[in-house]
């Protein structure tokens, strides 16, 4: 639509795309030894959108004339049910389980496509002025619910979708510092700083169909953080669309003694404070050698204590991951025959771990990115090297290296096709100080595990280390349970509490870099205090006193993606009612 990419209604990514098991023949069997469910036997059929019922638009003709002006013409102020649908959730499991069910929720009675700032500025307030409630939209990746109207709300509701936005605007070569609109995706940006022999670095699981405003706007993380920072570190200037005209610009200065961090009250704040626009953003020469390294480790154990000490090293490798024993096997099943990964479990190397004294029922593979000049990357290997043999791990090469990166996007892929077999499928992530990482791994695979059980279903839970700080790392966990019943997100529920209460239990956070939504807003006093929580109300209130900027994200008066019986005991009825009472409401 208006030259602008949109994935599809039901799922991720582009229609007509998706996982398939054709050529991995250790798939079906992987998922029927783990989850008890034939997946041959199953046809899984697209959604057809004929089948929704679609609210009509409740827009006024006296606002839609008023975002028509500000626009610059009908077409950028969009009515289309296909396209308002697409706009009304992000990708999350509880998303997509109601959007295929036909339950639609308060979807957006239009979707408007602004070309520069001035127009934002306008439609802000033009929708102001009506006490129409915005939603600004990205790529449309966002998995905790922070895309969604509230399913009470009765103003009008407008998703602002910021894709036609999408330049690299210019390039401090000196500085190393690119100026890029808010509305730019992943792909197109690097192409652009590419062409002119630069990177950002940035490179999340959704980097296909998320943008530079996301990810300021949810505290993103990239596959390469390790190197090039958290996107709170790339990020050094920024301009935002604010109520009442207003128009903040922060200057791209490498540091500050300003008071308390107006950018960072930016960065993470999920459209509460206003519209990203633009940003200036670290970017880096594109390196002279790039490679991924694949190693085995003989226990996870074993593979988190090494990523700690090349963290604490000199090496400072761009990628260091290490999946647990599940994920290990995971990752074997979704290789082809020919693949670089089928190759890890080949019988030379079974039999040399067997010398080695190690139990193949718990390795772990790990990948470790190199990059830089030739002569860094050889001395950046010999460390890690040394290092991985100190915690009876291997080298295999980097063939298994480069086909994790060819295929590092595609997991979402494979989550859309579980849920279409009858399988929902989620992650979690969190952070966490080194000395408490091993930890919060065993306890919420167990945890997950007892959830498991009391759904009745059978469960997978599976981890890896993504990223690595000096005083700690994040881990980040991928759960599916077989439940295809009408009731599967009561199962979901169940485990998802799990995970996250066990995070908070452990001294973990609620959340790494999904960012906080409507979905983990329930354990925020838990992961903050209530004094932060308290902060954060009191910014949002300030800001936005009606409440007209993406509402009831981050900090919450009830949460619509769960059900009462959902939320963690701290946030019971009692106290939601409280604070409602509390605003006047």
């Amino acid at each position: 639509m208006l030259g602008v990419k949109n994935q599809k209604w039901w799922g991720w990514g582009d229609e007509g795309k998706g996982f398939t098991y054709d050529n991995k023949p250790k798939f079906p069997g992987f998922v029927m030894d783990k989850l008890g469910v034939d997946i041959t036997t199953m046809n899984p059929v697209a959604p057809d959108f004929r089948d929704l019922d679609v609210p009509a638009s409740q827009l006024s003709d006296d606002l839609r004339a008023r975002l028509v002006e500000a626009l610059g013409g009908e077409k950028f102020v969009v009515l289309d049910d296909e396209c308002r649908v697409a706009h009304a959730y992000g990708k999350g499991i509880r998303d997509l389980v109601r959007v295929r069910r036909g339950e639609l929720g308060r979807v957006p009675d239009a979707v408007l496509y602004p070309s520069d700032e001035a127009q934002v500025i306008a439609l802000v307030a033009a929708a102001l002025e009506a006490n129409a409630v915005v939603i600004p939209y990205g790529g449309g990746s966002n998995i905790v619910a922070a895309l969604e109207a509230l399913p009470d709300e009765t103003r009008q509701v407008l998703s602002v979708d910021m894709g036609r936005m999408n330049k690299v605007l210019e390039i401090d070569e000196q500085s190393g510092l690119a100026r890029i609109q808010a509305g730019a995706l992943g792909p197109d940006m690097e192409a652009q700083l590419n062409a002119r022999g630069w990177t950002m670095g940035h490179f999340p699981d959704s980097f296909i169909w998320s943008t530079v405003g996301g990810w300021i706007a949810t505290r993103s993380s990239g596959m390469q953080s390790d190197k090039y920072g958290d996107i709170a570190d790339i990020t050094r200037g920024l301009r935002m669309v604010m109520p009442e005209g207003r128009v903040l610009q922060l200057r791209p200065l490498p540091s500050t003694s300003s008071g308390p961090s107006v950018r960072e009250m930016v960065i993470g704040s999920e459209g509460r404070l206003g519209i990203i626009t633009e940003a200036w953003m670290n970017v880096h020469r594109k390196p002279e050698v790039r490679e991924i390294q694949a190693y085995f480790f003989a226990t996870y154990a074993d593979g988190l204590r090494a990523a700690e000490e090349i963290c604490h090293s000199d090496a400072a490798p761009f990628l260091v991951r290490v999946s647990d024993n599940n994920e290990t096997q995971f990752s074997m099943s979704t290789a082809k025959p020919s693949g670089k990964i089928s190759h890890l479990g080949s019988q030379v190397i079974e039999k040399l771990m067997v010398r080695k004294g190690w139990d193949l029922g718990k390795i772990c593979l790990s990948f470790i990115g190199f990059e830089g000049s030739a002569t860094h990357v050889r001395y950046t290997k010999s460390i890690v090297n040394k290092i991985v043999a100190t915690h009876n791990g291997m080298g295999v090469g980097k063939g298994p290296g480069a086909m994790y990166d060819q295929k590092k996007y595609d997991v979402p892929q494979i989550r859309d096709f579980l849920l279409s077999t009858g399988i929902p499928a989620d992650v979690s992530e969190t952070a966490t100080p080194w000395s408490k990482a091993q930890t919060v791994h065993d306890e919420t695979v167990k945890r997950a595990e007892e959830a498991f059980a009391a759904s009745g279903h059978r469960g997978y839970i599976m981890c890896h280390v993504s990223h690595s700080y000096h005083g700690g790392a994040c881990q980040y966990f991928t759960f599916a349970v077989a439940d295809g019943s009408e009731t599967n997100l009561e199962s979901y529920d169940l485990v998802k509490r799990a995970v996250q209460s066990s995070f908070m239990e452990h001294g973990g956070t609620v959340s790494h870099h999904h960012g906080v939504g409507e979905e983990h807003s329930p354990w925020m006093a838990e992961d903050i205090s209530e004094a932060g929580v308290h902060i954060q109300r009191t910014l949002f209130d300030g800001i936005d006193p009606q409440g007209n900027l993406n509402p009831g994200k981050i900090v919450h008066d009830g949460v619509p993606g769960w059900s009462s019986n959902s939320l963690p005991e701290q946030e019971s009825k009692a106290k939601l009612a409280a604070r409602r009472g509390a605003k006047g409401e």
